[in-house]
């Protein structure tokens, strides 16, 4: 890996080509170019742009998605963990939706997320699957969340939440709004998490 500066240039380097000419038609040269860098500095960091992505995105979650979910947690009042982890997991999807880089993909190189999506997880991914799978295992162990596996749980919400921060721009017709939509995802997450009422 390059030094942390040249990381943190390359990385905002990045950033701007893609906000700028779209993911697909962005190069490693590119990036390089615009990083102040040789393109050896790149290359041995980040073979190709989906790995420069990957990176990327996760940089982007830890700066901005997850400062929004523990504002969240900091100021919740809620006591039920399935209430508590439904109000999170909400703010992490508004968050991602309302990320410019991620936003910037969605509307001209949605092509770009696919890999993510049906064929592999990305790091990101995996930051989010943990953190959803250990609040569920806090709030098994006080029973305020179902039984189960934990990652299973965690990795069935992650799945549905796709839908709602990928597409969530298809539902909004007939007066209903992404918040309408977030709301019902909030009442989903609940639902799926709260525990069943014995037999």
């Amino acid at each position: 890996m390059p030094s942390v500066s040249n990381t943190d240039r390359v990385l905002d380097a990045a950033h701007d080509v893609i906000l700028t000419v779209g993911l697909r038609r962005a190069t490693l040269t590119d990036v390089a170019r615009r990083a102040g860098v040789s393109r050896m500095t790149v290359y041995r960091a980040f073979p190709d742009m989906q790995s420069l992505l990957a990176e990327l995105m996760t940089r982007e979650w830890v700066a901005e998605v997850d400062p929004v979910v523990e504002a969240v947690e900091a100021t919740d009042d809620a006591t039920d963990a399935a209430e508590v982890i439904a109000r999170r997991f909400c703010a992490a999807v508004q968050a991602l939706r309302g990320n410019r880089l991620f936003r910037r993909i969605v509307d001209v190189d949605p092509e770009q997320l696919l890999p993510y999506l049906i064929d592999r997880r990305g790091r990101s991914q995996d930051l989010v699957l943990d953190l959803v799978a250990s609040r569920i295992t806090e709030g098994q162990a006080v029973g305020q969340v179902r039984s189960g596996d934990p990652v299973l749980l965690a990795r069935s919400l992650v799945l549905a939440a796709h839908g709602f921060a990928l597409s969530a721009a298809t539902m909004t017709t007939d007066g209903l709004t992404t918040a309408d939509l977030d709301a019902e995802l909030a009442v989903l997450v609940r639902g799926y998490l709260a525990p069943q009422a014995p037999r």
